[in-house]
């Protein structure tokens, strides 16, 4: 019998009703549902959130929990306080604006089953522009742990809205950090430090809508310091050698400062796998 699982979901004020509700009820219709779904609003919301999580209230009963902050804090500080929150060892985590496939907690509880001592688990993603028919873009990771070793050197080696993890082993490396932004690529980076294993299913379990504020908002000498921050992280830790981090910070210093139409153009060629068939599975 398969362990059971919560789901940890933020929302806020700029987030789109029917967006939100149909990024929920991919979750009420998991082939495998959850038990336990603790969504944070992020300050207060609009009153037609208020009435799409009310109807979602409705749909779950008891399984929905709603924890409500008075301020906006951001994804890192909603996932922070989420995690002890959630009832379950198995957390997955999920964005208001995506769509998981109907059986990716199926399959990612699975990987767990078989291999209990991975500590998350993750997968692709497909980038739709209308309708999950319609994939135009799928963002590529490393499948073993040996791979996302080597790959998290460079960037982040999980989709974030796309992994299940352990609640002990995030709380046990000291949970999400406390920075505005790449929360999740210290999280996987402190995981690894500390021999913990990681893991991503070849297929895609998630859907998310295309973006292009996704490339500007990975732009600026703030982003660049958070970055460095990380590999100043890696270097002491002895992760990376100097002349590594030397070759991580100039590039990534490149990125931060490059015009966003060349940076876009840069990540889908090397980050994405175009698609000319729609939907992959």
């Amino acid at each position: 019998m398969k362990e059971n699982y919560s789901v940890l979901m933020s929302v806020y004020k700029d987030e789109k009703p029917g967006i939100l509700k149909q990024s929920m009820e991919s979750i009420y219709n998991q082939t495998i549902p959850t038990d336990d779904f603790v969504l944070i609003c992020d300050g207060p919301l609009t009153k037609k959130l208020d009435e799409t999580i009310a109807e979602m209230q409705e749909k779950f009963g008891k399984r929905l929990r709603v924890i409500r902050h008075e301020e906006n804090h951001g994804l890192g500080h909603c996932l922070r306080t989420g995690i002890p929150e959630c009832k379950n060892d198995l957390i997955a985590r999920m964005d208001s604006d995506d769509i998981s496939r109907e059986d990716r907690c199926e399959k990612e509880l699975e990987v767990f089953e078989k291999n209990p001592k991975l500590s998350a688990v993750g997968g692709l993603v497909g980038e739709f522009a209308v309708t999950i028919e319609d994939v135009k873009t799928i963002r590529k990771v490393p499948e073993t742990n040996e791979e996302i070793i080597k790959f998290v050197k460079w960037r982040s080696p999980m989709n974030h809205p796309s992994v299940m993890f352990r609640k002990k082993d995030i709380l046990a490396v000291g949970n999400y950090p406390e920075v505005r932004k790449c929360q999740d690529w210290y999280l996987w980076t402190n995981l690894l430090m500390n021999g913990y294993e990681l893991y991503n299913i070849q297929e895609i379990l998630v859907y998310m809508r295309e973006d292009r504020k996704t490339f500007k908002r990975r732009s600026g000498l703030k982003y660049f310091k958070i970055q460095k921050q990380l590999y100043k992280k890696m270097r002491k830790n002895k992760f990376i050698s100097v002349p590594q981090y030397m070759a991580a910070v100039s590039v990534r210093f490149c990125s931060a400062i490059a015009p966003n139409g060349i940076r876009q153009a840069l990540f889908k060629k090397f980050m994405r796998e175009k698609v000319t068939d729609g939907s992959r599975k």
